[in-house]
């Protein structure tokens, strides 16, 4: 298993920032989802996150909630979720799973934690699981040796930037902006001030993610952060495809131009 720790210590050592990319599991199939992000790997993402399909998602977007309804529709469910980190996580990439904590805690945190460390995975992003809450998640990852990464916000005041960090073994997921997951025009204006306030609280690397969608934002934001995550921007290339192998080549057009930019 490639471990975080491992991704950016190397990139570090090739002084660029590493670039984090976004699938949900069983879109645009089952077995698609995997050969997507295996693509991205071999063109140049060092972590891959795994969405776990959720009905009511409250941080995505419209293109992910597209996507996410077609891999519910698909029939995803955890065991497929497991079964697509494994296979992800072949390919050399650190495998995470990005989950609302709803259907982990339904399914049992300690159960969730165990078949994820032993299916490959380095650790999940809980987006809306928050510190009061995350004794119980905290507490069954460390016994799986998996990482926890938790989220800030622009808006986070530094104490709540102290007590999120606190969570975090990985990395700290900044969102560069308030609001929903999606490409945009221009990563936010306060995504750079969030992650050096950020920096003053931990030792961690620190990940932007929320509105980069080219090798040009990707390079701006790999100027001040550890490093660059990318979500909605390859799910679009596969949804405009009009079959799977496209959107294989439209994938890893775009993982390989976000990799050149991060090396910037």
């Amino acid at each position: 298993m490639t471990t975080l720790q491992t991704v950016f210590e190397k990139a570090r050592a090739e002084n660029r920032s590493a670039l984090v990319g976004y699938l949900p599991a069983g879109f645009p199939s089952k077995d698609g989802a995997v050969a997507a992000a295996t693509a991205m790997v071999e063109a140049g993402c060092d972590v891959i996150e795994i969405g776990l399909p959720y009905s009511d998602p409250l941080m995505d977007g419209p293109t992910i909630q597209d996507a996410v309804h077609r891999s519910l529709t698909n029939g995803t469910r955890i065991g497929d979720v497991m079964r697509t980190v494994e296979g992800v996580a072949k390919s050399g990439a650190a495998t995470l799973v990005m989950t609302y904590w709803n259907p982990v805690d339904r399914y049992g945190a300690e159960r969730f934690a165990r078949e994820l460390a032993s299916a490959g995975g380095t650790g999940t992003i809980t987006p809306d699981l928050t510190p009061e809450e995350s004794e119980p998640w905290l507490a069954a990852s460390k016994e799986a040796g998996i990482d926890t990464v938790f989220l800030v916000a622009p808006s986070s005041p530094d104490a709540r930037i102290s007590r999120v960090v606190s969570c975090c073994t990985g990395f700290v997921y900044a969102a560069s902006l308030m609001g929903v997951t999606g490409a945009r025009e221009s990563v936010g204006a306060a995504a750079e001030g969030v992650v050096k306030r950020t920096r003053s609280h931990t030792s961690l690397p620190v990940c932007v993610g929320l509105g980069v969608g080219n090798g040009r934002q990707a390079a701006e934001v790999a100027a001040y952060a550890d490093g660059v995550i990318v979500g909605s921007a390859f799910i679009r290339r596969l949804l405009d495809a009009p079959d799977e192998k496209t959107g294989l080549a439209a994938v890893r057009e775009l993982a390989d131009e976000l990799a050149r930019g991060v090396r910037r």
